[in-house]
């Protein structure tokens, strides 16, 4: 039940338009909330993200009141608390705040104010001849079902995934290859039964478009009358002699993986193991086994990450995570992997095609992945991409197939950001996944409502943590570094032409988050501008969303 509580050392609603506070609650141990202001009106919220519970004083306020995170691009709504934008899945705890007696208070129950949450309410009875089935379990497919619910819909959900969890966290599969899945699973079978969300473990062997049937491979059928195609990618194996044949070579992708890769490193320290490929998968793995192993990277760039981040850039990261012992072969190609010579069975070694042999226990491939649409190939109803994605229009909507949907590393959708120009662009980030789960669920709860444009974000942890966001769909061709980054402290702005069409950081929160903030009123700066100074940080965000 809602208490009165006060706040402690404040004897007045003084804050500016714009201004943001953290606050501490008195008689409440570790209580905090935030107060921020827009207009004439001073709200109380909680005090932390939902998502990894970075403190909301550090993000980013707008006029129209989006509160962003710093770390990772969530954003809620401050009037209500509810999630506007990915990772974040839960919303802010709102608070009634008043001044009373030369004090200022707020209306709360005591556990919800030290939770820094709420509850989404999805709590459901199915009804009605409306079938939604979701193909898929991961980051897209929670961000759609969740959406479902939260916007109404009360119509049949059924989410198929050959995967033998509930939909996880996966970024946490390789920054800190974590095992147990009740640490990773976002939501509990208690929580999709509430909902009436079927989950169904399975795989999907085939499609038919006509008669609205989704057919697995053990032989059950699902009808539906909107369908979500949300499976994901296939991560790359290397077709080089030994990598087929050989035992401890691992790719990563689900709990299962993480499980064998685990077992083969062991509880005996100073395994030998090889990272094949200097992407984000095989530099945050490098990252996480660092510490008791003898890691090596192998990578065809000069510098790891450089055909997304520069040469310049990826340098930052391979001193970072060289820092912890990691020792990198770059620019380098891989020619075989040999076995062991106390068990041919196992792998033994790696050889580089520069003669080099690399010892190995066990190999690691983050070489990237292919769209998961097996399902789909040769099905005369649907026209697959040459890399085997799906087309779709800004709703995430299959063009020629009115009710069908695809989203996250399977879509292939039209970019409105800086320097996208409505260019079709396929991007595997996780919030871009959960964002277009949340756009094909208002499509289809309210077909009427226009999609809501959506910068991407991404993050990962290279030795510290990088913030990303845009889209450089049409490249870069010069890069603007500010900061210290001889300190891995530092913003890197990317430009196309003098278009800045992303933005990179470590250890300048929030920049990142303006900067998308920024991205979305079609206000960022110029690359001229930011390399005689300019710093987004002291900009004014305007009113008017652009994109």
């Amino acid at each position: 039940m809602a208490q009165e509580h006060k706040i402690k050392g404040l004897s007045a609603l003084d804050l500016k338009n714009g201004e943001k506070r953290e606050v501490e609650v008195e008689g409440i141990e570790n209580g905090k909330v935030l107060l921020a202001r827009l207009g004439d009106t001073t709200h109380a919220m909680s005090s932390n993200c939902t998502h990894y519970g970075a403190p909301l004083k550090l993000g980013v306020l707008t006029p129209e009141g989006r509160l962003t995170c710093a770390w990772h691009g969530a954003c809620f709504n401050v009037a209500t608390g509810d999630v506007e934008d990915a990772p974040a899945l839960d919303p802010l705890a709102k608070f009634e705040v008043y001044e009373k007696e030369g004090a200022v208070y707020i209306k709360g129950d005591e556990a919800t104010i030290k939770a820094s949450r709420r509850k989404p309410d999805v709590r459901c009875t199915a009804q009605g001849p409306e079938k939604v089935v979701v193909v898929g379990g991961g980051s897209g497919a929670m961000g759609t079902v969740q959406a479902l619910r939260e916007q109404g819909f009360k119509g049949g959900i059924t989410m198929i995934s050959k995967e033998p969890n509930l939909p996880i966290d996966r970024t946490r599969l390789s920054k800190g290859l974590i095992a147990d899945k009740s640490k990773i699973e976002w939501r509990s079978e208690d929580w999709f039964d509430s909902a009436s969300i079927s989950t169904i473990s399975d795989e999907v062997s085939s499609i038919d478009f006509k008669s609205k049937s989704v057919s697995t491979k053990s032989g059950k059928s699902f009808p539906y009358t909107k369908l979500v195609l949300a499976s994901g990618g296939t991560p790359n194996s290397l077709p080089l002699p030994g990598f087929k044949d050989l035992s401890n070579i691992f790719l990563l992708r689900t709990i299962p993986d993480v499980h064998e890769i685990l077992g083969a490193v062991g509880e005996e320290a100073g395994k030998n193991v090889v990272i094949v490929g200097s992407s984000f998968i095989g530099m945050e793995v490098a990252n996480a086994l660092s510490g008791n192993n003898n890691v090596t990277v192998v990578g065809m760039e000069s510098a790891p990450l450089e055909r997304v981040m520069g040469a310049e850039v990826g340098n930052i990261f391979q001193k970072l995570i060289s820092g912890k012992g990691v020792k990198f072969h770059m620019g380098a190609s891989v020619e075989s992997a040999q076995p062991s010579k106390e068990d041919k069975s196992k792998v033994g070694s790696v050889s580089l095609k520069d003669g080099t042999s690399l010892p190995a226990d066990l190999v690691i491939l983050g070489l990237g992945v292919t769209p998961a649409t097996d399902y789909l190939q040769g099905n005369p109803t649907i026209q697959l991409e040459k890399d085997k994605s799906i087309r779709t229009n800004e709703s995430f909507q299959v063009e020629g197939l009115p009710g069908v949907y695809a989203i996250g590393d399977i879509a292939t959708y039209p970019y409105h950001g800086p320097g996208g120009n409505g260019g079709l662009t396929r991007i595997e980030h996780w919030n871009v996944a959960q964002n277009g789960g949340r756009t094909a669920a208002a499509s289809i709860a309210n077909p009427s409502v226009a999609p809501k444009a959506f910068i991407p974000v991404f993050w990962s942890a290279l030795g510290s943590q990088l913030r990303y966001c845009g889209n450089t769909l049409h490249g870069w061709d010069e890069l603007v570094l500010q900061g210290l980054p001889d300190d891995a402290k530092f913003a890197a702005f990317y430009g196309k032409g003098d278009t800045v069409v992303a933005v990179a950081s470590m250890q300048m929160d929030p920049v990142m988050s303006k900067s998308a903030e920024l991205m979305r009123r079609g206000n960022m700066p110029s690359l001229s501008e930011l390399r005689k100074g300019k710093n987004v940080l002291e900009m004014g965000l305007p009113q008017e969303i652009k994109i």
